[in-house]
């Protein structure tokens, strides 16, 4: 059923198009009603417009509490027009229909993530009368449209200058099934917000707010479908934040899972790191003084295993590093049984512009490869309050994030053996890689460069001889982290065999005693760190 409109609300916070919206809609005849500053807005423009207080015969009160909240505003938008009961009510008590609605809500988001937002602040940009508009509006879509965001504004005019003053039936259910998503993640931002003041960090009801950011090709699996969402609140450097340079095949779903778990892996550290992770688990991890160089060691770890793998920097790329990244085609291409380079994703802080071009001009990628930039990494705007979220069927577990390092305060040294320093700052780049990696891990590092590692199995055992193996001949001298406790001397027994040098691990095991004994006797030094980093 198409509809014409002929009465217009224009109340918005976002204010971009808005001009222009109300230009069009009052050049086709549309009567504009509108509040406060966009009213003023709209009469400096030149358009005419009816205060919200010539309709409902009560001016704007309570410092804009109460603006729309009556009923001459609610029974405009919500009576149903092929109702003869509700045509004579607003009759009887002069209420004239509303058919459209051009709402946004105040910013409550933005505002509370200042640093100088008060509580007052706050809880004066929960807004009550736009939400409540958006939802009359979009519960009578049948017969009335609703506008809460810039973009649909175009729609709206394209359909009525083509219908003759007239939106379809399938714009308003559109656009109604788009607005009660908007309350629903407005209420869900002031929950979060009212639970962090109460210190409650599991609440009785957890509603989490995302925005949809793109339509994947599919997900896991060709025969899943899947799509990528953004928390609307998020100020961290992430996966999340980058932006996808052009030139590169759209992002995959496994494409982001493996980013992620590349980028937080190097914002792990603050001197220059290079990660590669394939399937979720880094292949290669390294540190330097300078990026080309923590490049090298990283990808130099596993050449078979980095090929459709994941470069994570933690510096910019510039044309000297996209020339070394681009040379590791020629270079490794059918070294140690590599069948040849290519990366999915390189993610970085930041990439020049003459960089991105070299690298679009490696023809054996054939432009597949994607570019994600980040901005600088500030771990300072790390997000301590969101959830950790895994899925089971039928509901959902939370957490708080593992956002646990390296803390030199809190190990301790049971071995008689010492680590040197060193060998402190390879068990340090272990212990930060082992928790990234899945669990059951143990990860072998050798001169600020992870070596081997022993991702996922069932016993931990396995692990370790799967990391030693990968390892070969550059285990001797090496050190070893494990992510869990021993609860038995045989890892540490196998280490020594090999010639692990020295072990951190996050004790507490029952038999802490019996590993310690081995490793004395092993002459291995051992470091605890009092944490676990279980990753499922």
């Amino acid at each position: 059923m198409d509809l014409r409109i002929k009465t217009a609300l224009i109340s918005v916070s976002d204010k971009r198009g808005v001009v222009e919206f109300a230009k069009k809609l009052s050049g086709m005849g549309v009567k504009i009603i509108s509040t406060g500053g966009t009213a003023n807005q709209l009469t400096e423009a030149g358009v005419e417009v009816a205060g919200i207080g010539s309709v409902t015969g009560f001016p704007e009160m309570m410092d804009g509490r109460v603006k729309t909240l009556h009923p001459k505003i609610h029974g405009g938008l919500l009576g149903v027009r092929d109702d003869a009961g509700h045509m004579a009510s607003m009759k009887e008590h002069g209420i004239e229909p509303i058919d459209l609605v051009c709402v946004n809500l105040y910013p409550f988001e933005q505002t509370v993530s200042k640093k100088d937002c008060t509580f007052e602040d706050a809880i004066e940009n929960i807004d009550i009368g736009g939400p409540s508009m958006v939802r009359s509006a979009a519960k009578n879509h049948r017969y009335v449209t609703v506008v809460t965001e810039p973009g649909q504004m175009n729609r709206v005019v394209e359909e009525m200058e083509s219908m003759d003053g007239c939106v379809s039936d399938e714009l308003r259910s559109d656009f109604a099934r788009v607005a009660f998503g908007l309350t629903a993640s407005y209420d869900a931002a002031i929950s979060k917000y009212l639970n962090g003041k109460s210190g409650v960090d599991y609440p009785e009801r957890v509603s989490v707010a995302v925005k949809k950011e793109a339509e994947l090709r599919y997900g896991e699996n060709p025969h899943q479908s899947g799509a990528f969402y953004k928390l609307a609140s998020s100020g961290e450097t992430s996966v999340s934040s980058a932006g996808l340079l052009e030139g590169g095949k759209p992002i995959s779903f496994n494409n982001l899972m493996d980013t992620n778990a590349a980028f937080e892996l190097v914002k792990e550290f603050s001197e220059p790191a290079a990660v590669v992770v394939k399937h979720m688990n880094p292949c290669g991890c390294a540190i330097d003084k300078n990026i080309i160089e923590a490049y090298h060691k990283a990808y130099e770890t596993d050449v078979v295993s980095a090929f459709g793998s994941i470069i994570a920097l933690n510096r910019k790329v510039d044309i000297e590093l996209a020339q070394t990244i681009m040379e590791s085609y020629s270079r490794y291409g059918k070294a140690k049984g590599a069948s040849g380079f290519f990366a999915e994703v390189i993610i970085a802080p930041e990439f020049d512009k003459d960089a991105v071009e070299l690298i679009r001009t490696l023809k054996a990628w054939g432009g597949r490869v994607r570019l994600m930039e980040t901005g600088s990494i500030d771990r300072a705007k790390i997000d301590a309050s969101e959830y950790d979220v895994r899925c089971v069927i039928g509901g959902l577990l939370l957490q708080k994030r593992d956002l646990v390092g390296w803390e030199p305060k809190e190990l301790s040294y049971p071995t008689k053996a010492k680590p040197t320093k060193e060998q402190l700052e390879d068990l340090r780049i272990a212990w930060l890689a082992s928790k990234h990696t899945k669990s059951n891990t143990i990860v072998l590092v050798k001169d600020r460069r992870v070596i081997g590692v022993g991702a996922g199995q069932m016993n931990r055992v396995e692990s370790g001889l799967i990391a030693m193996k990968h390892g070969g001949d550059e285990v001797k001298g090496c050190v070893m982290a494990s992510d869990a406790f021993f609860p038995f001397p045989d890892n540490v027994e196998n280490a020594a065999k090999a010639g692990v040098a020295a072990v951190v691990q996050p004790g507490g095991s029952k038999k802490d005693g019996e590993v310690i004994e081995a490793a004395d006797k092993l002459g291995i030094a051992m470091v605890f760190t009092g944490k676990r980093h279980f990753k499922h």
